[in-house]
């Protein structure tokens, strides 16, 4: 005879909850043991993905790595990579050994040599390196906290984007371009924020007030600047210190919205033309001016892409893009086929075909005769989100478009892609980083109502005890 004994709602709740602790949990424990063909990230390392057209070049990438209050993390390590034409790794340097927690700018210099921006939590470190014995040729070190770009002028000296220069005794932002002689070691030319913008600008005065994260030489005394925060590219005049150009203005994220490393075109009307990583809106897009109005004439994978961070034309007029957060290089063409992707964790910040100079050298896409807006297509989607699947990010902004929830669920979304990343385990994908979050909220909160419980028998036990005294 069976017998059924009596289960109580408590019981059956703590059942459940465990199993949906246990659920929620187990896409990251199994993703944590799979094999490398999976193509979740951290399982894939430095490697190719689609190579339809292998380049004439080498390709050099700067990896970013990861930080946490200075300390780098060797499962995240900064790095540059120069990849063969076919995709494979030619070689790795490591930052360490420059001292560098970081990597950002990297150039090819006309004598084969590249020019490497890394820096640490002392300052920034600036190398000419040899890529054939990777050893540097010379070395400067500056106490410029968390610089991303410095470049080479003719003459020798480096002009400098000096981003965080904060006066603490002033209690304001002394944020700068400047350019360097290296023989005299004195700072000869500068030009501050601060003297041309309203210091009210992206809500005022901070640590990180520009962000200027890109100043390239683009004629004789005209210098291309990204002060990232302020969402514009300017062109500055060295001689009159006035601003020649402006593309978009602080706020206005319809333009550009925290964008990087701006490249500089003519088209053959003699037009400027600005190619751009848009980082925030996820897009790498290409403005022209004509009759004094910059007017937008070409974009590729926006919402594809993740925090796109450098974007170079190159000269077969096809677009080298950095795509960061989805930890690669891809190269497309004017209609969005990728025919060259590399994969490289964590954190790309940008890359250059060697042989094309440091900055872009390709037609505009109006002279190709291409315009509009393109979707990206044709990836080996080795990490998820870059091929045909969708990352958890995505799936709440495609659920929630057009419905009364679309504001929250789209912030929420966004707020979520642009910081998991950098907390996420490597080997963890997006959707499975989601369920461990949720099943961390889950045993949070039975662990809450658990003690809570607890608390309430313990208290309940003490008005008995005291009831029964008081009864004798």
């Amino acid at each position: 005879m069976a017998i059924f004994l009596p289960v109580s709602r408590t019981t059956v709740a703590r059942v459940l909850a465990a199993l949906a602790v246990v659920g929620l949990f187990a896409p990251a424990a199994a993703q944590a043991f799979l094999p490398t063909s999976t193509g979740t990230p951290g399982t894939v390392g430095l490697e190719a993905g689609t190579i339809e057209s292998p380049a004439n070049d080498s390709t050099v990438v700067a990896i970013q790595g990861f930080h946490f209050q200075g300390q780098g993390s060797k499962k995240k390590p900064a790095r540059l990579v120069s990849v063969a034409g076919n995709g494979s790794t030619e070689w790795v340097y490591d930052g360490s050994n420059q001292n560098a927690r970081w990597f950002y700018d990297v150039d090819p210099l006309a004598n084969g040599n590249l020019l490497v921006v890394g820096t640490n939590p002392d300052g920034t470190v600036v190398t000419e390196l040899d890529p054939a014995t990777r050893e540097p040729v010379w070395t400067e070190r500056f106490d410029f906290h968390d610089t991303h770009d410095v470049d080479m002028l003719p003459n020798g000296n480096l002009l400098l984007a000096n981003m965080r220069q904060w006066n603490e005794s002033a209690q304001r932002s002394d944020d700068r371009v400047l350019v360097y002689n290296r023989s005299t070691e004195e700072v000869v030319w500068e030009w501050t924020f601060r003297k041309h913008y309203p210091n009210s600008t992206d809500g005022g005065f901070s640590k990180d007030w520009t962000h200027i994260n890109d100043v390239d030489r683009i004629a004789e005394g005209q210098y291309l600047v990204s002060p990232r925060n302020f969402d514009q590219a300017i062109v500055i005049n060295r001689s009159t210190k006035a601003i020649d150009y402006r593309l978009g203005s602080d706020g206005n994220h319809d333009v550009l919205d925290e964008q990087h490393n701006p490249d500089w075109l003519l088209s053959e009307d003699g037009n400027p033309t600005i190619l751009v990583a848009d980082s925030e809106n996820d897009r790498v897009v290409e403005y022209e001016r004509r009759d004094g109005e910059w007017v937008q004439t070409w974009t590729v994978g926006t919402g594809q892409l993740d925090w796109p961070r450098d974007a170079d034309r190159l000269s077969n007029g096809n677009t080298l893009i950095t795509d960061s957060l989805n930890h690669r290089v891809i190269e497309v063409t004017p209609r969005g086929e990728i025919v060259w992707e590399y994969y490289a964790t964590w954190g790309p910040y940008e890359a250059e075909r060697i042989g094309t100079g440091d900055e872009s050298t390709g037609p505009t896409m109006a002279d190709l005769g291409v315009t509009g807006s393109y979707q990206i297509y044709g990836s080996a989607g080795l990490i998820e989100g870059t091929g045909d699947s969708l990352t958890f990010a995505t799936a709440v902004h495609n659920t929630f478009a057009g419905t009364v929830f679309a504001g929250p669920a789209i912030a929420f979304a966004d707020a979520w892609s642009g910081v998991t990343p950098w907390v996420r385990p490597v080997w963890m994908g997006s959707w499975a980083f989601a369920a461990a979050v949720a099943g961390l909220i889950v045993a949070l909160g039975w662990a809450l109502v658990e003690f809570v419980a607890a608390r309430e028998t313990i208290r309940r036990g003490v008005r008995k005890a005291a009831s029964q005294v008081r009864a004798r």
